[in-house]
């Protein structure tokens, strides 16, 4: 976290556990894909905690024992296709999270999205939200060569909406999501309803503030602007 005395003149969001909620239906393509397998589902609520982590910690939760990299990034590819069928059957929007962007949007406060799920899957599910030609950038994960916590995503971001990154605020419910913002010379905000373990203290993270509810950010914009 660095020292900011610019104001908020736009807010990036990450994706899975922050702008949607996506974790049903990544949760179902890894149960799929154990199906697939003969195995056991794993249940939702210990899942859950895996989806920000992305589809590497997924696969991981669901064989564990796997070491070969190349069995393992097989298995990868394999869940990949299963999410991909299973897209956007329960995928919606975090409690409050539309009212938050229509605000936004009603104060020509521009907001996009930086995420490292694969443009792929990005890209649709976006379009099936109608979020496409609302969000002003979208930066997925193989945009570039480097993704979260890498910084150059959420850079490229900035330069997109021709906003300096320090008038910039992202949010995101992972730990790298906080590194990248901060080493990006952002405004951080966790966002404490996403797929966060109970017992775990985001405040340790290093972003400028934390919240629990999306419409809580709004108090901290002007807050700052003031």
């Amino acid at each position: 976290m660095i020292a900011h005395t610019h104001p908020i003149r736009a807010i990036l969001f990450d994706l899975d556990g922050t702008l949607l909620d996506t974790a049903q239906d990544l949760v179902l393509a890894l149960n799929n894909l154990l199906s697939a397998h003969g195995r056991d589902p794993i249940p939702y609520a210990v899942a859950r905690f895996s989806v920000s982590q992305g589809s590497i910690a997924l696969t991981r939760l669901g064989f564990p024992e796997v070491i070969d990299e190349a069995e393992f990034e097989a298995l990868r590819q394999e869940f990949l296709v299963c999410y991909e069928q299973c897209l956007c059957q329960a995928t919606c929007f975090f409690e409050g999270m539309d009212r938050l962007l229509s605000t936004l949007e009603s104060q020509a406060i521009p907001w996009g999205i930086v995420t490292n799920k694969p443009g792929h899957l990005t890209d649709p599910l976006l379009a099936r939200l109608d979020l496409t030609a609302r969000s002003q950038c979208v930066v997925s994960g193989d945009t570039l060569k480097v993704k979260k916590p890498h910084p150059a995503p959420l850079l490229l971001a900035s330069k997109t909406i021709n906003i300096a990154p320090q008038d910039v605020l992202y949010m995101g419910d992972d730990p790298r999501d906080i590194t990248a913002g901060n080493a990006a010379g952002m405004y951080t905000c966790v966002a404490n309803y996403g797929y966060i373990e109970s017992g775990i203290d985001t405040a340790l993270w290093g972003a400028d503030f934390c919240i629990d509810k999306p419409l809580d950010v709004l108090q901290h914009i002007e807050f700052i602007r003031a």
